[in-house]
């Protein structure tokens, strides 16, 4: 008897297996909407891989031939529009470019590229919206060093809020200084031992911090003949140098105001800088950051020292 007499009517067909007598293997077909659904899936599977990254192969990948294109701003200032494979970076760049908060951003940046710093300056939103971006700059560059409120930290990184400029406070130094980088350099004194508290106590008195009379104001200023080429004969410094205003008491180096009233503790601290000079550097951001960034972190670094 065929295997479609046995079962009874309306019973699923079987596949003919049978175990213990009653125990029978069904034979249920798919639905036909699940094999449509499988159909499609493979076929979505072969599009998806023609079009976006899928297969791996070797060190590399498969790039698909679907790209995204958004606009990048060249050497020169120009912006130009590149186009690369898909990939979830560049897709959320030109997504950043084209939503209804970026281009409103655009419109803001070309302002502060157009304006001079002085316009800016006059224009309280453009002034604020340069603050905002300049400040989300300073956080991702010049933080780490100079800390999140630009107040630096002695002996290592120069405060920028408190209105100290080593090389001026000009938007076209501070631009070029942040573009280009600082070296700065203070060699060694090769002053005598007997000589040198003299020279210390001396550089003190130019802002208060210490009282010399006599030979030894004698000496001490004899002695800062060799310094006056950099800080000037009378310490109030140099800015094309970048050698600090001595009568300011304003300590980038040596830590004077660490040691309160400790006149010998200041000394020591002035020693040490004489002694062992100043070598620092700054890198130059001008490969990182485009020409409208460095401008708006101009904008930002010259404000937090009130100006």
């Amino acid at each position: 008897m065929s295997q479609q007499t046995e079962n009874k009517k309306g019973q699923v067909e079987t596949t003919g297996h049978v175990w213990d007598g009653d125990l029978r293997e069904y034979n249920n077909p798919l639905p036909r909407w699940w094999l449509w659904a499988f159909y499609v899936t493979i076929v979505f599977s072969v599009v998806y891989w023609i079009l976006y990254p899928a297969w791996p192969y070797g060190d590399s990948y498969t790039k698909g031939i679907s790209t995204v294109e958004y606009t990048v701003e060249g050497e020169d200032g120009q912006e130009k529009t590149v186009s690369e494979p898909w990939n979830t970076r560049a897709l959320f760049t030109r997504d950043m470019q084209s939503s209804p908060s970026a281009l409103a951003q655009q419109e803001w940046v070309g302002k502060v590229k157009d304006m001079s710093f002085e316009a800016i300056e006059q224009d309280p939103d453009t002034l604020q919206f340069a603050m905002s971006v300049g400040h989300v700059t300073f956080g991702d560059y010049c933080a780490a060093c100079h800390g999140a409120g630009g107040q630096g930290k002695v002996g290592a990184y120069p405060n920028l809020a408190d209105n100290a400029w080593l090389y001026g406070n000009s938007y076209e130094t501070i631009v070029n200084k942040i573009h280009n980088g600082i070296q700065g350099m203070m060699p060694a004194q090769n002053v005598p031992e007997d000589t040198i508290d003299d020279l210390s106590k001396y550089v003190l008195s130019l802002s208060g911090n210490a009282e010399v009379s006599g030979e030894a104001a004698s000496r001490g200023k004899q002695a800062f003949a060799s310094c006056a080429g950099c800080h000037g004969a009378n310490g109030k410094g140099n800015e094309a140098l970048g050698a600090p205003n001595l009568t300011d008491a304003i300590w980038g180096v040596a830590d004077v105001p660490g040691c309160g009233d400790d006149v010998g503790c200041k000394v020591d601290e002035i020693n040490y800088v004489v002694n062992n000079g100043i070598q620092r550097q700054m890198p130059g951001f001008g490969d990182r950051l485009s020409e409208t960034q460095i401008r708006m972190l101009a904008i930002y670094v010259r404000q937090l020292g009130g100006n």
